[in-house]
């Protein structure tokens, strides 16, 4: 399992040789630090816990200072960890940087979606709007709620209007187009959740489709 934590940059688009363009998501991905090893025998399961971003000391508190110091590394703003039946490959101190994964590769990238507030049904989930026309006063509404049926209830997650976004999202099977090592790019192709500087979580995909 390949795992690392970046930031997105935004998005743009790049050319092939042919003039074929390809719209792509810009991650940055500074080196992620290997800041402890989880067990079976110690933590109940597997996995490396890995710390990345810069910040001040003055922003963590006691117990995030102790975890850094007893790990030997400095501060980091994001932690966190994956699970891998492989941790005697990993150290703490070690650096994981993007030249891990390969162009052509397929990943699959989580983060959280931009909050859009409360909207209703036809943003929300795509409903169809009424006629505008013989003086119709039903435009944008949600229309029936089940009360004319039995029994006369609006039953659970019934799709209504409410708070849209601001949730976790992965994206499946995407493919890695390019690799900068100078400047810790990965780009790839088509969309990745969250706002511009949003945290990231990049792995191996889970799921290859064709």
């Amino acid at each position: 399992m390949k795992y690392l934590v970046g930031k997105k940059i935004g998005m743009t688009q790049i050319f092939d040789e042919e003039g074929t363009v390809t719209p792509v998501s810009v991650i940055e991905v500074e080196p992620n630090v290997v800041v402890q090893k989880k067990t079976i025998e110690t933590d109940g399961y597997n996995a490396v816990q890995v710390a990345t971003g810069e910040v001040k000391a003055k922003k963590l508190n006691k117990p995030e200072k102790g975890h850094f110091e007893k790990a030997g590394v400095d501060f980091k703003r994001h932690v966190s960890e994956f699970r891998t039946d492989d941790v005697d490959s990993y150290n703490i101190g070690d650096e994981i940087k993007v030249d891990i994964f390969e162009v052509a590769e397929h990943v699959d990238v989580t983060g959280t979606s931009k909050g859009k507030g409360t909207q209703g049904v036809i943003k929300r989930h795509n409903f169809g709007r009424g006629r505008e026309t013989h003086g119709s006063k039903f435009h944008r509404m949600p229309g029936g709620m089940g009360a004319a049926s039995y029994p006369g209830r609006v039953w659970k997650n019934h799709r209504m209007a409410g708070k849209m976004g601001n949730e976790r999202v992965t994206v499946q099977n995407l493919e890695i187009v390019r690799i900068d090592t100078d400047k810790n790019l990965i780009l790839v192709k088509g969309a990745i959740p969250g706002n511009k500087k949003s945290t990231v979580k990049i792995k191996s995909t889970v799921k290859m489709t064709k």
